[in-house]
């Protein structure tokens, strides 16, 4: 009872907050904002009543529903971390949190611990597998990157546990640092970017560059902008899609930033209903294709329930069409730590 209680007390915080005062001014004067909210280089198609109708339909009651879980446990690697970042090393740790390790500086993307992705720890999408390792057990955090303020990729409690842990600065598209500030983030540690904007940390480049999505975590979506990243570091460079629709902007930042050493690329959650907000595995390896990654990481797939397709159908699509495309590729087990310079094979875990 005492939890359910705290957790309704909660609520409003989850939420997050509206930027105000010079926040809501680097809002206002984002090429992205059209003056009442962040938009897409190219227009989003719109929901129609007939679409909700057969998502609803499909979700709740369609076939082979419970396909989309795991038919056994999910296999997790819980290592303990190694404090020396030479080189570059990634470690996946389910849905969209990953450490990279690059050149020296240890950075973790999207960290999501939390045991649901809801406004509520007693309702929504609940986890498929535990976190491989505790937050208390990544070791050194030297920047926390959040690709835009959906609860599958900022989580209230995990953000307030890094806080506390670490002095790791956040990186953020625009209006995500009021969500941070609401919840005790100190502003010298919020590092609000516009795309094609950027900052330096521990010696790595962060450059926010376009993605096609939307953002939102109450009745109204929109209000903060949506990133992927480029990580440049001196001798080496990641690509992290975030939530992205497939569009001719990976194309961009190949010529721009690449080429790439690795890319983590969203490949799960994807549906006909959505085509211009996740992509589907094909789509994640054409997108590993322009961004010229030289090894393709496929991420968000495996831990929360948040489509309609079987759960091992991401990683089987983006396997097949990374043989046809000869892109190399690595599926690690959750909290598996891989040498991007070795990576292992794909065994189909």
């Amino acid at each position: 009872m005492r939890k359910t209680i705290a957790a309704i007390r909660d609520l409003p915080a989850a939420f997050g907050a509206k930027a105000t005062g010079a926040r809501a001014e680097r809002v206002r004067s984002s090429p992205q904002f059209d003056g009442k909210v962040f938009r897409n280089a190219a227009p989003r198609h719109p929901m129609t009543a007939a679409s909700m109708r057969t998502i609803f339909r499909e979700m709740f009651f369609g076939e082979h529903r419970e396909l989309r879980k795991p038919a056994g446990a999910v296999p997790l690697v819980a290592a303990a971390p190694v404090e020396s970042a030479d080189g570059l090393h990634l470690t996946w740790y389910g849905h969209a949190s990953a450490l990279v390790e690059l050149d020296g500086a240890r950075v973790l993307l999207d960290p999501v611990w939390s045991d649901r992705v809801s406004p509520a720890t007693f309702a929504g999408p609940r986890r498929l597998h535990e976190p491989p390792v505790p937050l208390s057990g990544l070791g050194r955090i030297d920047a926390v990157v959040i690709s835009h303020d959906h609860y599958d990729h900022l989580d209230l409690a995990t953000v307030r546990a890094l806080v506390g842990a670490s002095d790791a600065p956040f990186l953020v598209p625009l209006g995500v640092g009021a969500h941070l500030e609401r919840w005790h983030v100190p502003a010298a540690r919020i590092i609000e970017l516009d795309w094609h904007e950027e900052a330096t940390v521990a010696g790595v480049r962060f450059v926010a560059t376009p993605a096609q999505h939307f953002s939102g975590r109450g009745i109204t979506n929109d209000d903060t902008l949506w990133t992927s990243w480029a990580l440049l570091g001196p001798r080496h460079r990641v690509f992290y899609s975030g939530d992205t629709g497939y569009f001719d902007g990976f194309a961009a930042i190949g010529a721009e930033h690449g080429p790439f050493d690795a890319a983590l690329i969203q490949i799960g959650a994807y549906a006909p209903q959505w085509p211009d907000i996740h992509m589907t595995p094909e789509e994640g390896v054409a997108a590993g294709l322009d961004v010229r990654a030289k090894l393709l990481v496929p991420v968000h797939w495996a831990t929360f329930q948040l489509a309609m397709h079987p759960w091992g159908e991401p990683a089987d699509r983006v396997w097949s069409e990374a043989k046809e495309a000869d892109l190399p590729l690595a599926i690690p087990r959750p909290g598996e730590r891989i040498d991007v310079a070795e990576p292992p094979p794909v065994d189909g875990w």
